[in-house]
């Protein structure tokens, strides 16, 4: 079955995205079209990137990326849930993704942003950050404001207009990841006969 990682994008205390994620996770949970797994970068304890051989070759020389790696290798798609801070997503997510390469590669990717304005530039900033590690970005989205979608900017609430658009974005993140499998499989193939 195909396998979704929703990725929760921000390590800072007492960050929204926790509720956001379970918010997310709740609902693909009740799919039978896919697998679902929260995974919280946060658990990771990822330094600044801290690898001496870029991530492209492969050559992984700490515990703590090894097990990232292995991690991010067991998916066929991710949702990433970001926060927005200055017009961009979080340092700790862009470190995560920093840390790999390969592991990234032809897979598929669907958004999940919030902020006072949606979350909407930091998930401009993703794709353009999706389309070098080789990750196809789906067009639904996801923008949760802060205005509208939490009481005193910290307690989730969403509307109930967002669950059309969630149910969407999971419908376009699973087909991608379905089709991009056919691509591994090729690449591995071509691989193999090398």
């Amino acid at each position: 079955m195909t396998k979704i990682a929703i990725v929760l994008g921000s390590t800072r205390p007492g960050r929204n995205g926790e509720a956001v994620a379970r918010w997310v996770y709740e609902a693909a949970s009740r799919r039978e079209d896919a697998q679902f797994e929260l995974v919280d970068i946060g658990e990771f304890d990822l330094p600044l990137l801290d690898e001496p051989v870029p991530p492209s070759m492969g050559q992984y020389s700490k515990d703590h990326t090894r097990r990232w790696a292995a991690k991010v290798a067991e998916f066929d798609g991710y949702v990433f849930v970001t926060p927005e801070y200055n017009h961009g997503t979080s340092g700790a997510l862009k470190n995560a993704l920093d840390y790999l390469y390969g592991e990234w590669n032809n897979k598929a990717a669907g958004f999940v942003g919030y902020g006072s304005a949606g979350g909407t530039r930091a998930v401009e900033q993703l794709r353009l950050i999706m389309s070098e590690l080789q990750i196809a970005t789906v067009r639904a989205q996801v923008s949760l404001s802060l205005f509208t979608d939490f009481e005193n900017f910290s307690t989730f609430k969403p509307s109930s207009h967002h669950d059309q658009p969630l149910a969407t974005m999971l419908d376009q993140v699973i087909s991608w990841s379905q089709a991009m499998k056919s691509t591994r499989n090729l690449e591995s193939l071509e691989q193999y006969r090398s």
